[in-house]
């Protein structure tokens, strides 16, 4: 697959070749759906909480005598039959209950396979240098709308890039993560992917492209025990 590579203009420089058989060959939607549950699922805080008798704010005290009135037996007005009392069965979730769980391999292979299904759909930019001289805004703003991007863009920025990511802060289609850290999730979720062609050979050559039993016999930028720098 030859990709385009584009300046800071929308002008083609270029052209980056990629092996789609390293990114899965064809569009796995069943990884793809797997993955981005899990990824989702993870976001979530565990917050929930309701009150519970105990929880709820009142007296204690036995509202009539337990006989000789007629109505039925109660305690306290904390019950959960009453107005304004505690649940029954009260949330009491943490964020371990909603988290999922993939092995490695398989999160490998679906953030390669996402990256697959943008090239399919020409939504991937690539860009020969993506560092802006300036951080401006309207720099950045000029420049996604040279590769003609009209929605939701994700961005990836080197970490050591700091003029790209404050012109970016008041762009709100625009989100910012660092390369190594591209995920299916945050690609789906946005229309374009917009990287620099040195990041994006960094990526696929990287420890996702560790997708087989080497990913654990051997993985990339595992420090080695007992080795004396």
């Amino acid at each position: 697959m030859q990709v385009p590579v584009f300046n800071k203009q929308g002008s083609k420089v270029g052209e980056m070749s990629i092996d789609e058989q390293t990114l899965g060959g064809e569009i796995n939607h069943a990884l793809l759906k797997q993955a981005y549950v899990r990824y989702h699922a993870n976001l979530r805080q565990g917050s929930a909480r309701t009150k519970n008798r105990a929880a709820v704010e009142g007296a204690t005290r036995k509202l009539y005598k337990q006989k000789g009135t007629g109505n039925a037996r109660h305690g306290d007005k904390k019950a959960n039959l009453m107005k304004g009392g505690g649940h029954g069965h009260s949330k009491k979730r943490v964020r371990e209950d909603y988290r999922l769980d993939m092995p490695k391999k398989m999160r490998r292979k679906a953030n390669r396979n996402a990256l697959l299904a943008k090239l399919v759909d020409n939504e991937v930019r690539v860009l020969d240098d993506i560092r802006l001289g300036t951080p401006k805004t309207r720099d950045l703003v000029a420049m996604l709308g040279a590769l003609k991007i009209e929605k939701a863009a994700l961005v990836a920025v080197p970490g050591n890039e700091s003029n790209t990511r404050l012109a970016a802060r008041n762009v709100e289609a625009v989100t910012l993560c660092r390369p190594e850290q591209l995920t299916c999730f945050d690609m789906l979720n946005h229309r374009y992917l917009v990287i620099g062609k040195a990041e994006l050979e960094a990526w696929l050559k990287g420890p996702s492209s560790q997708t087989c039993k080497v990913a654990k016999v051997a993985p990339m930028g595992a420090k080695r025990e007992g080795k004396v720098a």
